[in-house]
């Protein structure tokens, strides 16, 4: 790969910029935040929701930045001497330069979005094509207007392999993000009943994710859940966008990756399935059936990339959950241990039942209880209430033990409970914090999970002050 990412007269040409200053021969790296920029990296002082990027341009230079992309309307601010590239706009001076990005790049390009596992599938296809060539993909979950733009306009001219993740929580959001990125797959995980605040159904939902087909590539492909009540309306939407293939995985008989059999572990699973005809069985690192069914989609995509597909399904092994997303920890309690699951980084109907599917399979010791802590699923529109007390149904097909529930749309859960699994309930999550840590004990499995909004992170903080980690046994946990 070259030294240089960019050089500011590549920059500069891309955005529109004025150059100002000594500036460097090129940069290593972008930033958009001055607490953690690397030296020999641009700094793009974005306003964001809370804070105007400009505030911390000097931050940014003291702290190594090779120069900073600045708005004409405020580049005055900065000393004569200063390392800039003056723009109009940041933000769309960022996006322009994703363009730019995007039309040098050589790489196979694979977009992924779904109401469900988006993260997930993104980081297991960077494990399995980083395997086998250079590869770059979105940091996080940075699938947004400036995430997007942002993964764009870091990505190396010479990369093999380029993943994206696209996200949206309204109608007419994937559409510009795609445009930028113009894949040659398209992987849709699942489509459900998220963000209804602000559809008018899962169709709705449905035909929002399918925007992502507008912007595939020619001869490009859409890799489609047939298992989801809405492959149909997606098949037909890929269709009409021009659309030339459409791969599906799941455990229909006529999916094109298709699961034959599978054995769920507590912190695996072990799988067997036809991907595009060629039998293979491995070790999926991230347990839950819904895990399972998307790695059929990394596969079958890593395959369609042109990756090694025996490869791809050993290093599947590796794949292992994130903060947040399901990572285990052993909490060392008096008599014993007990398993916490930190599912604290999102929720909706959709991946509560899942996480409690997997609490439902974990392995308990002794006396131990498996012990779901739950918050608000946001975004659910006027079915909200009626769908967190739905949850009764995974509660009891699971076997949880105990319930904690906090905030007022979980309160229908807790309400709809028997009075033996009641653990606790609380207007927020800090108020449930000395509850829960009171309740564990030795052999037992804790999830908690909660919306993002319900802040459900400060009770595993709780729960890891009061209990020591048990870092020998990472490893096997996770």
């Amino acid at each position: 790969m070259t030294d240089f990412l960019w050089t500011p007269a590549a920059m500069a040409e891309a955005m529109g910029a004025e150059m100002y200053g000594d500036l460097p021969a090129g940069i290593t790296g972008i930033s958009i935040d001055s607490r953690t920029i690397k030296p020999g990296e641009a700094y793009f002082a974005i306003t964001g929701d809370v804070h105007d990027g400009h505030a911390f341009v000097g931050a940014a230079l003291n702290n190594g930045a090779a120069l900073a992309v600045v708005e004409a309307a405020q580049c005055e601010d900065f000393g004569a001497d200063a390392r800039l590239l003056v723009v109009d706009d940041v933000l769309d001076g960022l996006v322009a330069l994703g363009i730019a990005a995007r039309a040098r790049l050589g790489a196979r390009v694979v977009a992924v979005t779904g109401s469900v596992g988006k993260t997930s599938t993104k980081e297991a296809l960077l494990r399995v094509l980083s395997a086998q060539g250079p590869t770059h993909a979105s940091v996080a979950s940075f699938n947004n207007h400036w995430g997007v733009p942002l993964t764009l306009a870091r990505c190396p001219a010479d990369v093999r392999f380029a993943i994206f993740e696209i996200g949206m929580n309204h109608a007419g959001e994937i559409e510009p993000l795609v445009k930028m990125v113009h894949p040659h797959y398209a992987v849709i995980t699942t489509v459900e009943p998220v963000h209804l605040e602000f559809f008018s159904g899962v169709e709705a939902i449905a035909d929002a994710k399918a925007e992502i087909f507008l912007g595939v590539e020619p001869n490009g492909v859409a890799i489609l859940n047939r298992d989801n009540g809405q492959f149909a309306r997606l098949e037909q939407s890929a269709k009409k966008a021009g659309v030339s293939r459409i791969v599906s995985f799941g455990s229909d008989a006529k999916a094109d990756a298709r699961l034959i059999d599978i054995s769920l572990h507590p912190t695996c699973s072990a799988v067997h399935a036809n991907v595009l005809g060629q039998d293979i069985t491995y070790k999926f690192g991230m347990p839950g059936r819904h895990m399972a069914m998307n790695s059929l989609a990394v596969l079958a995509a890593a395959s369609l990339m042109g990756a090694d597909l025996a490869h791809a399904a050993l290093t599947l092994s590796q794949v292992v959950p994130a903060e947040g997303r399901g990572v285990r920890h052993m909490l060392e309690i008096a008599g014993g241990e007990a398993l916490l699951i930190d599912e604290t980084f999102n929720a909706n109907p959709a991946s509560t039942s899942a996480a409690l599917n997997v609490l439902g399979s974990a392995a308990i010791g002794g006396q131990g209880r498996r012990i779901a802590v739950l918050g608000d699923m946001l975004e659910l529109g006027p079915r909200g209430g009626e769908l967190h007390a739905e949850l009764l149904e995974a509660v009891t097909a699971n076997a949880i033990d105990l319930v904690f529930c906090c905030g007022p749309l979980m309160r229908n859960l807790w309400d709809a409970l028997p009075s033996g699994k009641r653990g606790g309930y609380a207007g927020d999550a800090k108020a449930l914090e000395s509850h829960v840590v009171g309740a564990i004990r030795a052999g037992d499995a804790v999830l908690v999970k909660g919306s993002k909004g319900s802040k459900m992170g400060p009770i595993v903080a709780a729960l890891e002050r009061r209990f020591p980690v048990n870092t020998a046994h990472d490893d096997a946990a996770v």
